[in-house]
């Protein structure tokens, strides 16, 4: 998942904006890519902020980069998207596995902040 992406989606569930990103993996590619700077009108997942409140925007660096295994949490809903092999899933709470998400959670539990492990939706190691 490119970092850009973060300034185009919200949660599914309940529209909040912008998602935290949690990286646990990336991949760094060989690419020059040719952009204008800002590349992203509105928030900047590479730097973590508003494009507004970012004094240097490192454009070409971030389009670089590749999250590989991640996650996205809304801070509003606690609602939370793993990143699987560079694809982030946000499927709507009634199409997800319980069973693949826990194994997510299981998987990268020293990752994950805590209030989701306890408390996430629409899974967690407590459910």
């Amino acid at each position: 998942m490119k970092y850009s992406l973060i300034n185009i989606i919200a949660c599914p569930m309940c529209r909040n904006f912008p998602l935290k990103l949690t990286v646990f993996n990336e991949k760094t590619y060989q690419r020059v890519p040719m952009v204008e700077k800002p590349f992203c009108d509105l928030y900047c997942g590479f730097k973590v902020g508003y494009v507004k409140d970012v004094k240097e925007t490192p454009c070409d660096e971030c389009l670089k980069n590749e999250v590989v295994d991640g996650i996205l949490i809304c801070e509003k809903c606690l609602r939370w998207y793993p990143i699987i092999d560079e694809i982030p899933r946000m499927l709507p709470d009634d199409l997800r596995k319980s069973a693949d998400d826990v194994e997510f959670l299981r998987k990268f539990s020293h990752k994950i902040p805590k209030e989701v492990l306890e408390g996430g939706k629409p899974y967690n190691l407590k459910s």
